[in-house]
């Protein structure tokens, strides 16, 4: 019952925030609400114990009461990622195959090491000392780019389809890397024994990501199969359910990445079940339903981003070096691009309108408070926790808000058509 009290207080909690962002704010639902949560933890930090000490106390404990990186990692971020899977279309996938897995593999390695560097050498120039490791550990997680956040707020960006997709794709295929990547970093830092070897790295990500895609293909040709032969729309819905809650537990148990799976499955199912000619009224029951289900996830993880704020110590101490670790991360972000864009520069023309988007739009979000919660409690878990919330919460309010500004869809049309002219003029010679 506690989880049930639980949930039900932040869904309250949610829609409070939502009607007063609507009203008031007119911000995007998801960032409105996060920047509500914000301010009411600020405000019951300052002055909760002496003014409002039963909400501040409450507050508190329904935050301690629920295990964040659990339920994120475990439960909602499979529903996200299945319903964003699922409204993505896999042909415009395949067109931009090439980029989006560069700047998911490659990209993510890039980041962890030019963030793991700059901190190190930057943070005791304001009088903040973290190992090395430490700093690779907080280059892992802050490096991908969180699907959750993308998805929500390039909904309102009115980007092209082709950068929503290069952008998209690479949030949703780059958990497996960094999980990886953050797996085998944390283990050095706490000081277990870990083959660096390539082949054990190299099977282990095989085992991670190509396990979980595999799984992911498995369960949504399966499912997709069964659906052929019912065409019913609380039948689908209960089968689409099922996929995502039995594929998380199926993936666990063999210890390969849920996100992946669920990825896969909802890929997999948006695209072939349209070959079957589902009825319309099914296809749209469908399709609301898991719209509905992104929207309520959303506004609740945002929520919890804004109240996780009660649970930082002593943040104030490190608002300087979270700064300098959002410089770093910018810094990274656009080394991460412009090398995996140059290296793809034979075959494949960038815009300077869309690298500039591809940069801004490395959004961050609940994925890295999960991973840097996950970090067994010492000297440096609360440092990297506190440098990783000021890097979100910079990252989903001053990039998910300008974003639309970033992204000017003419001017990305234009300057890509005068590339493929000059390409086209080249080739011709």
């Amino acid at each position: 019952m506690e989880l049930y009290y639980s949930f039900s207080a932040l869904i309250v909690l949610a829609s409070i925030f939502a009607y007063l962002n609507y009203r008031f704010l007119k911000l995007p639902s998801t960032i409105g609400i996060m920047v509500i949560a914000i301010a009411v933890s600020i405000i019951l930090v300052l002055f909760g114990e002496n003014f409002f000490p039963r909400t501040f106390g409450h507050l508190n404990k329904l935050m301690i009461s629920i295990d964040f990186t659990e339920v994120l990692m475990g439960a909602m971020l499979n529903f996200l990622l299945f319903a964003g899977g699922i409204h993505i279309n896999i042909d415009d996938l395949k067109e931009h195959f090439r980029p989006v897995v560069l700047f998911s593999t490659v990209g993510v390695v890039i980041s962890t090491f030019v963030v793991g560097f700059g901190m190190f050498y930057l943070l005791p120039l304001v009088g903040l000392q973290l190992p090395f490791i430490y700093c690779l550990v907080f280059g892992a997680l802050i490096s991908p780019t969180d699907p959750v956040a993308v998805l929500s707020i390039l909904k309102q960006a009115n980007v092209s389809k082709a950068l929503e997709t290069k952008i998209a794709g690479e949030s949703l295929f780059n958990d497996g890397m960094a999980v990886v990547v953050f797996t085998v970093i944390l283990q050095l830092a706490i000081g277990n024994e870990v083959d660096l070897g390539l082949e054990s790295i190299g099977l282990l990500l095989i085992k991670e990501a190509g396990g979980g895609l595999l799984l992911g293909v498995v369960l949504g040709w399966v499912t997709s199969r069964l659906m052929r032969e019912v065409d019913d729309y609380i039948i689908s819905v209960l089968v689409t359910l099922s996929v995502v809650m039995g594929g998380y537990l199926i993936a666990r148990q063999m210890h390969i990445s849920g996100p992946l799976t669920m990825v896969a499955a909802g890929l997999f199912m948006g695209n072939f079940n349209v070959k079957f000619k589902m009825k319309s009224i099914t296809q749209d029951y469908l399709i609301k339903f898991w719209e509905l289900i992104d929207e309520i996830l959303n506004a609740v993880l945002f929520l919890f981003i804004g109240f996780e704020l009660l649970m930082i110590k002593d943040l104030k101490d490190y608002m300087i070096p979270g700064l300098v670790a959002i410089a770093v991360v910018l810094l990274a972000r656009f080394i991460s691009i412009w090398t995996p864009i140059k290296l793809m520069s034979l075959r494949t023309t960038f815009s300077p309108q869309t690298v500039k988007v591809l940069f801004w739009g490395g959004i961050r979000g609940g994925v890295s408070i999960a991973l840097a919660m996950s970090i067994p409690k010492g000297e440096y878990s609360n440092v990297i926790l506190s440098i990783t919330y000021c890097v979100v919460v910079f990252s989903i309010v001053v990039q998910g808000l300008t974003i639309a500004k970033v992204a000017n869809p003419k001017k990305i049309e234009n300057e890509e058509k005068a590339l493929e002219s000059v390409t086209l003029h080249e080739n011709n010679k």
